[in-house]
């Protein structure tokens, strides 16, 4: 359906269009008019018309000024202007008001039909579009909710700073390099009395309302309904740590409590950690949790309470964060650098303090070390680090102790991602040997990876990105190459060949190597010049 306005000052002029409208468009439209400027814009702003076919000339208000208020207020309007042959240049005002046709009186059914049929089809293509848009906006508010769920996981509980983190964060278009955690929890405020399970059910079918709520409040990322708790990550364009920045976080979080109360009748709690850069967000993480289990207020802000560890002022805690974090990816190179700025911190800052700088870098070492057994690929030896302390204790200058520090820093990070590598090659070097060593035996893939203790799953992608073949291509590739070899030998038949290799069945063999070889077995003997041997 589409909303035509006529507006003309002549009775004739407004009947004649009305009659050649409900004629050529029956059913199609609904038409209404006005004869004065004042009139018209009224109308249109109670009629909200599609396309209007405005006179230029007419009592009052003019056509052109008419046109330009009802602009203001109904922007995507079609106007079509009529006027006489005398007036056209005057007309021609309009344009900037975006008129897609004028048309000079008098004019015919032709011209009315056509110009009309034109602006219908601009506004149907304009609400198909608009269509398209909200479908997909209807779809990316699908999956929007998972997206951010992935985010939040991978960001929380995934192994370092994972590549998956990465990808949701620019699905997300989070520019932002830092933000905090926000922790909403449902339950009783009476200590004890909380029933974190009952309350996460009970508020299964409120999630919706409640990710409503905190989306409206805050621009965060909201994860799922985990037990009685939803976690929200707040994206921030710098560290926000002051005590201003602080208070302005609780007042918010104080409304998005008092609103999730009365929308849905339950009682909540919020707690808040501080703020990180996006790979230490779990370290904020674990504050909110903490500040939650040790406040009994409604809102709570980690940095207010005696939870995690408080530093000295100007201690270097970015710069620490950053050599941790350079360790537990695995990243040699970072972890030399900031090993080299914190060492360089300590000396400047603390250059009468030998024993208390040695004491930092066997404290980091010995948590460096930790991190890289965590990481896995390493066999831990309770005698391993033995010499560490007398050799600590024997440095002599703060040179020593400088190049000791930052190679077993840079020792640890190498070792997160080089032993594990090791580790890999060394299971998939086993696992070859022992295919290699019992190929000519029914092996299924169970048994190998049962043999170097790896489940079938992971070996099977393990093996793969080593050797560049799967498990079932290594062994194909190894029976046929020995078949090949024996089938050179005419005294042996190609049943017993077959057998030799690990299949039973010569027909299978048969198959197998015609579709590796390109040729039967009986075949590939005659090539090479051989007499076949019976099967």
């Amino acid at each position: 359906m589409y909303k035509i306005m006529l507006a003309d000052d002549e009775g004739i002029v407004i009947d004649s269009l009305k009659f050649i409208i409900d004629k050529s468009f029956e059913g199609q439209c609904e038409v209404a008019s006005a004869k004065t400027g004042r009139q018209v814009i009224e109308l249109a702003e109670s009629f909200k018309p599609d396309i209007a076919f405005m006179d230029i000339q007419m009592p009052g208000i003019n056509g052109i000024e008419a046109m330009k208020e009802i602009k203001c207020f109904n922007a995507e309007i079609i106007f079509i202007v009529m006027s006489a042959y005398d007036k056209f240049d005057y007309a021609k005002e309009a344009i900037g008001l975006g008129v897609m046709d004028y048309l000079n009186k008098p004019f015919t059914k032709e011209m009315i039909v056509q110009t009309l049929q034109k602006a219908m089809d601009q506004i149907r293509r304009r609400r198909e579009q608009r269509s398209r848009e909200l479908l997909i906006r209807e779809k990316i508010e699908t999956v929007t909710p998972v997206i951010e769920s992935g985010f939040i996981y991978s960001v929380l509980f995934q192994e370092n700073y994972s590549e998956d983190a990465a990808k949701y964060k620019e699905l997300l278009g989070i520019k932002e390099d830092y933000g905090y955690m926000l922790v909403v929890a449902a339950g009783s405020r009476e200590e004890g009395l909380t029933n974190p399970v009952g309350e996460g059910i009970k508020l299964q079918e409120q999630y919706g309302r409640i990710r409503e709520t905190i989306k409206g409040r805050l621009n965060c990322v909201v994860g799922p309904l985990l037990s009685n708790k939803i976690i929200c990550f707040i994206p921030v364009s710098e560290n926000l740590n002051s005590y201003a920045d602080r208070v302005d976080m609780i007042e918010k979080a104080e409304q998005l409590r008092l609103e999730l109360d009365e929308r849905t009748g339950e009682a909540f709690r919020i707690a808040i950690g501080g703020c990180e850069s996006i790979p230490g967000l779990p370290n904020s993480y674990r504050q909110a949790l903490q500040a939650l289990k040790f406040s009994s207020q409604e809102v709570a802000h980690a940095k207010d309470l005696p939870v995690g560890c408080a530093y000295e002022p100007d201690y270097p805690v970015d710069l620490e964060k950053r050599l941790f974090l350079a360790i537990e990816n695995g990243n040699p190179a970072e972890t030399g650098e900031f090993a080299e700025q914190y060492f360089n911190w300590m000396e400047q800052t603390y250059p009468e303090r030998f024993t208390d700088i040695k004491l930092k870098c066997l404290e980091f070492v010995l948590w460096a070390e930790r991190l890289a057994y965590l990481a896995g690929g390493m066999v831990y030896v309770f005698t391993y680090r033995s010499a560490y302390l007398p050799t600590v204790v024997g440095f002599s200058d703060l040179g020593e102790a400088r190049r000791w520090f930052v190679d077993k820093m840079v020792e640890a990070a190498g070792n997160v991602t080089h032993k594990k590598e090791e580790k890999v090659g060394s299971t998939v070097s086993e696992a070859r040997q022992y295919i290699e060593k019992n190929f000519a035996k029914d092996i299924s893939l169970d048994d190998v990876s049962s043999h170097v203790d790896v489940s079938p799953y992971y070996f099977t992608r393990m093996f793969k990105e080593e050797t560049g073949e799967t498990f079932i291509e290594f062994l194909t590739r190894l029976r046929i190459s020995r078949a090949r070899e024996l089938l050179t030998d005419p005294r042996i038949s190609i049943g017993e060949i077959g057998q030799a290799v690990g299949y039973l069945d010569p027909n299978y063999f048969s198959r197998i190597f015609k579709k590796n070889v390109g040729l039967t077995p009986s075949e590939f003997r005659n090539s090479v010049g051989e007499p076949a041997g019976s099967i």
